[in-house]
C-alpha cells in the first residue's frame, strides 16, 4: 500500500519543500489555479526568453516543432489549454501537482499517459538553479517531446513497468534509466548535428550549452544495459551523455530487451564510472 497524502505532504515539510499538499486528491493531483501574478508572468516570459534563444540552436527538432505545436511561452501555460493540444498530437494530458510526488502514482500516471506538472513557478532569485523541479523545469523540459508519439509510448511503458522492475532490486537501474533519457538524453539522427531533448537539458541555461558543444562533454552511443548500470551526477554537470539515433529505438529497446534479465545481472556490482564509459 502507498503512502498517503497526509504522510506524505508532512514528509515534504519536514524536508523544507515548497509544494503545498494541502489540497491534493488520492491521486496527488491539485487544480492548477490559474491565478498567478504579474510577477510570476514576467519570471515565466524571462526564462522562456532567455531559454529559447538556445533551445533554438541546441535543441532537437522534435522538441522544437512540439514547443510550436503547444505554444508555452507566451505566458505561463493554462494545464486544460495545453492538455487539449497534447491529447490530439499523442493521446497525453498534463495533471496538476504540487511538486514531487511519490513513485507509485507517478507511474501510474504516466501508464495512463497523464504527465504530472508543478503547478509553482520558481522566483526570480532562482533563474539560474532551483532544488525542485518547479513548472517551468516541467513544462518547458518535458511536455514539448511528449507531443512525440514514440517518446509517449516509451513513457507510458515506463510508467507500466518500472514498479515491476524495482520490485526486483533494480530501483536504481531504473532510475538511471530514466534521467540518462528523459532528464539528460541526446540525439543524433543519421547525417545530422547532435541535439537535446533531455528536460534538465532543455530547462538549464548552462548545462544545454555544456552537453551539446563543449568538448569536453562525454558522449556516448546509447545501449539500454549500459545506461542502466552507469551511475549519475546530481547538483553537477553530467560526466557523460547517452546519444539516441530516435526515440524509436528508445521505446523499442525498453520494449524488448530483457530488462529484468539486465537488473538480475547486475543490481549487486558497483556501478560504471561514466567518464569511463
Amino acid at each position: 500500500m502507498g503512502i498517503s497524502v497526509q504522510d506524505y505532504a508532512r514528509e515534504c515539510a519536514e524536508q523544507g519543500l515548497r509544494g503545498d499538499y494541502s489540497q491534493c486528491r488520492s491521486d496527488f493531483t491539485v487544480e492548477q489555479k490559474y491565478d498567478y501574478s504579474t510577477a510570476e508572468q514576467e519570471v515565466w516570459r524571462t526564462l522562456c526568453d532567455r531559454q529559447t534563444k538556445l533551445t533554438q540552436r541546441l535543441a532537437h527538432k522534435s522538441y522544437l516543432d512540439g514547443m510550436a505545436a503547444l505554444g508555452l511561452v507566451e505566458k505561463i501555460p493554462d494545464f486544460h489549454e495545453v492538455s487539449e493540444k497534447l491529447h490530439r498530437l499523442s493521446g497525453w494530458e498534463i495533471v496538476a501537482v504540487p511538486g514531487l510526488i511519490p513513485a507509485q502514482p507517478f507511474f501510474d500516471h504516466l501508464a495512463n499517459r497523464r504527465f504530472p506538472v508543478t503547478n509553482w513557478l520558481r522566483r526570480r532569485e532562482e533563474l539560474d538553479y532551483i532544488v525542485e523541479p518547479d513548472m517551468f523545469h516541467d513544462f518547458f523540459g518535458h511536455v514539448p517531446v511528449l507531443s512525440q508519439p514514440a517518446f509517449g509510448d516509451f513513457m507510458q511503458l515506463y510508467g507500466e513497468k518500472a514498479g515491476d522492475y524495482i520490485a526486483l532490486g533494480g530501483d536504481e537501474m531504473v532510475t538511471r534509466l530514466y534521467w540518462y533519457t528523459v532528464e539528460y538524453g541526446l540525439m543524433q539522427e543519421p547525417g545530422q548535428p547532435k541535439k537535446a531533448f533531455g528536460a534538465g537539458l532543455m530547462s538549464s541555461f548552462t548545462e544545454l550549452q555544456f552537453a551539446v558543444e563543449s568538448p569536453d562533454a562525454h558522449h556516448v552511443p546509447f545501449d539500454v544495459e549500459t545506461v542502466m548500470r552507469t551511475t549519475y551526477e546530481i547538483d553537477k554537470f553530467q560526466r557523460a551523455y547517452f546519444v539516441l539515433p530516435s526515440f524509436d529505438v528508445l521505446r523499442d529497446s525498453f520494449q524488448t530487451a530483457d530488462i529484468a534479465g539486465i537488473i538480475k545481472r547486475w543490481k549487486d556490482a558497483p556501478p560504471l564510472d561514466p567518464a569511463m564509459i
